[in-house]
C-alpha cells in the first residue's frame, strides 16, 4: 500500500514538472546569477561610495531593486554551498573556515543542488570562474553537480595572470576548462577569462531550447597570492588616480574590471535578445577584506567588522537583483533575505508554486521570497541564522530587528569599525558614467532606466548613516562577545554599536535559547587537514581530483 502511494506521488509530480515545462517553455527568465568574492559593503556607488566608480552594477540596482536586509555568511565556502543547496552550512558541515585544496572532502554528494534543480524544470547551467566546494574527486567539480560548462578554478583564490594558488606553502595551477587543464589561458585576466565564456555561453545559448542558467563567480575582488595580492590592470589603476592610497586604488581597480565585466554580460544579453527575459542577481559572497586584511584593501563602512566575523560587516551583503518581471521597481527592498533563499526563490521564479513541489521532502533551510520581491509584500524569513562555529566558540543569530553575537573570530582584532570611509558625498558621484555605461545603454534602450532624480532618491534611501560610526581607533562600546553575549537592535542599530543586553535581559535570554535549539541540529564540521597527496607537486605543480588516482587511505 505505502509502495503504491509512493509511485502515485513521484508519478504526480513528474506529471506536475512535464506540465511546467511545457507551460513555461516560452515564459521561463534567463537566470544570471553575478557573485562577487570579498566585496565591500562601501564598494559599489549604489550603497553611498563615491569613491570606487560602479556603474553597471548600480544601472541594474537603480532599475531594479537594492536588497536592502540581505545576508551572506561570512567567508566563500559556507555562502557558496548556502547558496547551491539552500542549507544553512551547519546542516552540511560546511560551517568551519573555507575548504582548502588539498583537502580530501567536499559538498556532500547527496545533496541535489541548485543547477540540478533548475535542469530539471528545462534549464542549460553553466558556471564561469570559482567552484571551491570541494574537486579532490572529479565527483565534486561542477560538471557532476549540473553545469554543462566550466571556466575557471577549482580552490579559492588564485594569481589573476598565472593563475596559480599558494595555499599553506604549497603552490600549483589552478585553471580549468572543463575538467582539463587549460594551460592555454596562461597571462589571460582572470577577470577577462570568467567575461569571456560568460559571453560565449549567451552567444552559443539557444533560447528555443529552453532557458539559461549562468553562474558567474568572480575571483574578484579576493586578493592574490601572497607575491602580488591586488593584481590589477595597470591601465585602469591609472584611471583611478583621484584615489591617493596606492593599495585601496589597486583594489579599486579589481572592482572596476569586474564592474566592466557586468557591463558586457549585460550587453551580450541585449544583443541575444535575452535581457528583457532574464533575471540578474548581484551578490558579494561575504564581508569585505579590510585594510590588512588577507592583504587587501575593502570598506565596510560604516558597518563593523570584516570578513569571516559575525558583525553587519561580515554578512550584510551588497546584492541586487534586477527583472523586468518586478513591479514597483525600482525601489529599495526591505524584505529580509538570506543567500540560502536563493535557490527556492529562483524555483519560484523559474517554475512557479508547482515547481516548489521538488522541495517538499528536501528539508531545508532556504525559502522562497519571490511573491515578496515580486509584490513589495512582507518577507516570510524572520530570522536568519548568521552561523554557528563551534571549534572557533562564535555564533550570530537575527530575529526580526533583534540580533545576538555570541562569542568572535581573531580573539576579538577584527571586531572594530574600518575604514577607508572614501569619497561619499552625492555630489561627488558622476552620475553621467551611469547612464553611459554599456548597462545604461542597454536598460535606456529597454526604456527602464529611471530618471537621474529617481537614480539619486534610490542611492539616499540605500546609504546606511549612522550618527556615531566608529573607525578601528574607537573603543568597543559596552560589548565584548568574548566575555558575554551582546544583543543590537539592528534596525535602530545598523554599526552595532549600543549593547543592550543589559537593557532587554528577557530577549537576550530567548535569542540563547533560540541558537541553542539551533545548534542541536548541526552536523559536525567537516574539515579534514590537508592531505600531502594533493600536494601539487606530486602533480606536474598543479591542483587536481588527486583522490581519483590514488587510495588515500592506503597511503595515509
Amino acid at each position: 500500500m505505502q509502495m503504491r502511494q509512493s509511485l502515485a506521488m513521484q508519478f504526480q509530480l513528474r506529471l506536475h514538472l512535464c506540465l511546467l515545462l511545457i507551460g513555461y517553455a516560452i515564459a521561463q527568465p534567463h537566470i544570471i546569477f553575478i557573485l562577487a568574492d570579498d566585496l565591500g559593503f562601501n564598494d559599489v556607488g549604489f550603497r553611498g561610495s563615491a569613491q570606487i566608480p560602479t556603474p553597471n552594477i548600480d544601472a541594474l540596482a537603480y532599475s531594479g531593486l537594492i536588497l536592502n536586509r540581505y545576508y551572506v555568511n561570512p567567508i566563500c565556502t559556507p555562502s557558496r554551498s548556502a547558496l547551491m543547496t539552500a542549507k544553512y552550512p551547519i546542516h552540511t558541515g560546511m560551517q568551519h573556515t573555507v575548504l582548502y585544496a588539498a583537502e580530501p572532502r567536499g559538498l556532500p554528494l547527496n545533496l541535489k543542488i541548485l543547477p540540478q534543480y533548475l535542469n530539471d524544470l528545462g534549464y542549460t547551467s553553466h558556471i564561469a570562474g570559482k567552484w571551491h566546494l570541494g574537486h579532490w574527486k572529479r565527483v565534486y567539480t561542477p560538471l557532476y553537480r549540473g553545469f554543462s560548462s566550466h571556466v575557471g578554478y577549482w580552490s579559492g583564490h588564485q594569481d589573476y595572470s598565472d593563475h596559480s594558488a599558494v595555499e599553506h606553502g604549497q603552490w600549483g595551477l589552478d585553471m580549468r576548462n572543463g575538467t582539463e587543464l587549460a594551460y592555454d589561458l596562461h597571462g589571460q585576466y582572470t577577470t577577462d577569462v570568467i567575461t569571456q565564456h560568460s559571453l560565449n555561453v549567451i552567444a552559443k545559448h539557444n533560447s528555443t531550447k529552453g532557458p539559461l542558467f549562468l553562474y558567474v563567480a568572480h575571483a574578484a575582488v579576493h586578493s592574490g597570492n601572497p607575491y602580488n595580492p591586488l593584481p590589477a590592470k595597470d591601465d585602469i589603476v591609472r584611471r583611478l588616480g583621484t584615489i591617493q592610497d596606492y593599495k585601496r586604488r589597486k583594489y579599486a581597480a579589481l572592482v572596476t574590471a569586474m564592474d566592466d565585466s557586468v557591463g558586457r554580460i549585460v550587453e551580450q544579453l541585449r544583443k541575444s535578445r535575452m535581457l528583457e527575459n532574464s533575471i540578474i542577481i548581484f551578490s558579494t559572497d561575504n564581508g569585505g577584506a579590510a585594510e590588512g586584511f588577507n592583504s587587501n584593501f575593502a570598506s565596510n563602512y560604516p558597518l563593523r567588522g570584516v570578513k569571516n566575523t559575525l558583525w553587519e560587516g561580515g554578512v550584510r551583503g551588497a546584492g541586487l537583483v534586477w527583472s523586468a518581471q518586478l513591479s514597483n521597481r525600482p525601489r529599495v527592498a526591505d524584505q529580509t533575505m538570506h543567500i540560502v533563499d536563493w535557490l527556492p526563490t529562483l524555483l519560484e521564479a523559474a517554475g512557479g508554486e508547482a515547481a516548489l513541489a521538488q522541495l517538499n521532502n528536501a528539508q531545508l533551510d532556504g525559502m522562497s521570497v519571490w511573491q515578496a520581491l515580486l509584490k513589495n509584500e512582507v518577507s516570510p524569513r524572520k530570522s536568519v541564522l548568521h552561523n554557528i562555529d563551534d571549534v572557533w566558540g562564535s555564533a550570530a543569530l537575527s530575529v526580526g530587528d533583534w540580533k545576538l553575537v555570541k562569542g568572535t573570530n581573531y580573539n576579538g582584532s577584527w571586531d572594530g569599525w574600518y575604514g577607508p570611509a572614501g569619497t561619499r558625498n552625492p555630489r561627488d558621484y558622476d552620475w553621467y558614467l551611469v547612464a553611459k555605461s554599456p548597462t545604461g545603454q542597454a536598460l535606456q534602450q529597454l526604456k527602464v532606466l529611471p530618471k537621474t532624480a529617481d537614480m539619486m532618491r534610490a542611492r539616499e534611501a540605500a546609504n546606511v548613516i549612522c550618527k556615531d560610526a566608529k573607525l578601528k581607533d574607537a573603543p568597543n562600546i559596552s560589548c565584548n562577545p568574548l566575555k558575554a553575549p551582546c544583543l543590537f537592535n539592528i534596525r535602530e542599530d545598523p554599526c552595532e554599536q549600543r549593547n543592550q543586553a543589559d537593557v532587554f535581559p528577557k530577549v537576550l535570554e530567548l535569542m540563547l535559547k533560540e541558537l541553542q535549539l539551533i545548534n542541536s541540529t548541526a552536523v559536525p564540521p567537516s574539515n579534514k587537514p590537508d592531505d600531502p597527496l594533493g600536494y601539487p607537486r606530486f602533480w606536474n605543480y598543479t591542483w587536481t581530483n588527486f583522490g581519483d588516482y590514488v587510495d588515500t587511505n592506503d597511503c595515509i
